[in-house]
């Protein structure tokens, strides 16, 4: 055990005149979490490998100025709908809305100016029982990217001492709406280089396949003979270009997979790990669904140090409800009522084998 201050907060600068704090969060292992107010972004987490070496085993930034130019989300809160929409279109009873179409013919991560561009409120900095957290908040007018409702998402992000990235959300609307918020960290548990080599285990038997615009089909397929079967350990560069039509539409993986478990229940996503470092990340959830992404379309965005990122260099594992979820009456709902409350708790477990 460590003494250590567990919580710290600077200025990291202004954004519309708002001023923005970057937090780091440490527990008595030694590692740091950092967390930006602007758009609830995953800054950076420093972690021990095997042999007490430290890396920073995210994807980000090096600094508020860098992440107003952040295309690929590294480590942003995504919402109020996250992942994609098929053409922007939606009803909600009877009521059309056309959203903004920011990917292709196609609505992506709350259209053109989503939480992850937002400067979030602090609600609460708390530190105990092994658990340093802050509270953050934003609330999205009524009519914000032409969604309705006056819909305020609390998120509290902690560090605890048993190695735990932990999000919980909690979200509310005064006018019926849609909401599907995640977070989008890229991880690399070497800190360097590609992600292809490191193994990955996923608790999802089934998928949703795409069409050429990323959109669900609506069917939801068996994993078993495809390479988006990850029901056993496998290294993620294995089938990863095959000769398959999904991993070719996506350029690698960029699909959200089914996650074995009841519907709002917290159970086991899945487990990456990495054999030089000994690095392994469990992934738990309520969510229904996770988007398992492979950072196809990294390569030339600018990472820490200035340097530019190559493709492959992170993956994401965003724990969510399925894309294009309003359009798709079979697929969990993602309405939201006034008068109800949305939850979410997503943990990211890092430990060393």
């Amino acid at each position: 055990m460590i003494d250590i201050k567990q919580i710290e907060k600077i200025s990291w600068g202004k954004v519309n005149d708002k001023e923005v704090f970057l937090y780091t969060l440490t527990n008595q292992l030694g590692s740091q979490l950092q967390v930006s107010t602007y758009g609830g972004i995953l800054v950076s987490f420093l972690t021990a490998d095997k042999n007490g070496e430290m890396a920073d085993v995210l994807l980000g930034k090096d600094s508020l100025e860098d992440y107003l130019d952040n295309s690929c989300y590294l480590g942003a809160t995504v919402g109020q709908f996250a992942n994609r929409i098929a053409k922007g279109n939606i009803s909600i009873d009877g009521v059309e809305y056309q959203l903004a179409t920011n990917n292709g013919p196609n609505f992506l991560h709350g259209g053109d100016v989503g939480f992850d561009r937002q400067v979030f409120d602090i609600v609460e900095e708390i530190s105990e029982d092994g658990v340093n957290s802050v509270v953050l908040s934003h609330t999205s007018p009524d009519g914000f990217e032409n969604l309705p409702g006056n819909v305020t998402l609390t998120l509290k992000i902690s560090l605890t001492d048993e190695n735990e990235v932990v999000l919980d959300y909690s979200a509310t609307t005064d006018k019926k709406t849609i909401v599907n918020f995640t977070s989008h960290p890229y991880f690399n548990l070497k800190g360097e280089g590609e992600i292809s080599d490191h193994t990955l285990k996923l608790n999802c038997n089934f998928y949703t396949p795409i069409d050429e615009t990323c959109i669900p089909t609506g069917e939801i397929a068996t994993v078993k003979g495809t390479p988006f079967d990850f029901t056993e350990e496998k290294v993620i560069g294995n089938e990863i270009d095959a000769d398959h039509d999904q991993t070719k539409i996506g350029i690698g993986y960029d699909h959200n997979l089914v996650i074995n478990k009841p519907l709002n229940e917290y159970g086991l996503v899945g487990v990456a790990y990495e054999a030089t470092t000994g690095r392994a990340m469990e992934v738990y959830t309520t969510e229904p669904g996770v988007q398992f992404y492979t950072g196809n379309w990294l390569e030339g965005e600018l990472g820490k140090n200035q340097t530019p990122l190559i493709k492959r260099q992170g993956f994401c594992l965003e724990a969510q409800h399925y894309p294009d979820s309003p359009n798709q009456p079979h697929f969990p709902s993602v309405i939201l009522n006034p008068g109800e409350e949305y939850t979410q708790k997503t943990v990211y477990k890092f430990v060393v084998k």
